[in-house]
């Protein structure tokens, strides 16, 4: 059934902040290491990996050694700007161990809104791919406000995952999250919640249907990957999201398996 899948090459992978550190906030180098490793065998396989990669705001607050999760706007850059170096310093580092050079490429929502930023955007994807290199992508928190407000931000990185899918024409987007795909309800509070296999279509009926799910694991949990699955979904674009725990799982899901919950984009009649 996920043919499709097996025949992308060009994927985008989202890891979120719980896929990168432990439940203390402190990084967790084994899955960094090994997020890198299999991106790098994937890339060595003839796929074209671009990551989006959250985590700069709390491992920048670790790094300045807070004991509080930064809430001002100024809090949050300041932590984002710390976090981001070291981010990428990491990612740098394990890469290079795997043969690999990756490059930072930070978006605001501008930069999907004007043509012009768009296909420049574009042009520097698409050249870095053609390189081998793996574009490693986060929204540009340390130097606008608005972005960590809200107030014309992409709002997350579930979303700027699909952005970038649909402008790269990606041929398959991955959500690495800390849950094993959609459900019909939230698992962490009914037993009886069933995982869907894989959606056609995102209809009200669906939607509604797993409201628990969604409102339960709020901002940056199901309802943002659902946004992330329209957009990309109609793009003809396939997505799957799955548990980021053991990045080998990307093997199973760039070989068709049936893992996590694949949303299968539209196909033109």
């Amino acid at each position: 059934m996920r043919t499709s899948i097996k025949d992308a090459k060009r994927i985008v992978v989202k890891v979120g902040t719980s896929t990168l550190t432990h439940e203390n906030g402190k990084i967790n180098f084994a899955r960094l290491d090994k997020l890198s490793e299999v991106l790098s065998d994937l890339a060595n396989e003839g796929k074209e990996i671009i990551l989006v990669s959250s985590g700069a705001i709390g491992i920048g607050a670790a790094k300045m050694k807070w004991t509080h999760r930064p809430v001002s706007v100024v809090e949050r850059q300041a932590a984002a700007a710390v976090g981001q170096s070291e981010l990428m310093h990491l990612y740098s580092k394990f890469f290079g161990e795997y043969g690999h050079v990756v490059a930072q490429i930070l978006l605001t929502s501008d930069v999907f809104e004007k043509p012009v930023l768009r296909k420049n955007v574009q042009n520097s994807f698409n050249k870095l791919l053609s390189q081998g290199i793996v574009p490693i992508v986060n929204e540009n928190d340390p130097v606008a406000t608005d972005e960590i407000e809200g107030e014309k931000s992409i709002g997350d990185n579930d979303t700027l995952s699909a952005l970038v899918a649909k402008n790269v024409h990606a041929d398959l987007l991955i959500l690495l999250s800390d849950i094993d795909g959609f459900y019909t309800d939230n698992p962490k509070v009914n037993p009886d919640a069933i995982l869907i296999d894989h959606v056609d279509d995102l209809t009200d009926d669906l939607l509604n249907n797993a409201k628990g799910a969604i409102s339960a694991l709020g901002t940056g949990g199901m309802s943002t990957k659902l946004k992330a699955a329209q957009i990309v979904m109609q793009e003809g674009i396939d997505m799957v999201i799955a548990h980021g725990e053991h990045p080998n799982v990307l093997y199973k899901i760039t070989k068709g398996e049936l893992i996590g919950t694949w949303f299968k984009g539209k196909q033109d009649e």
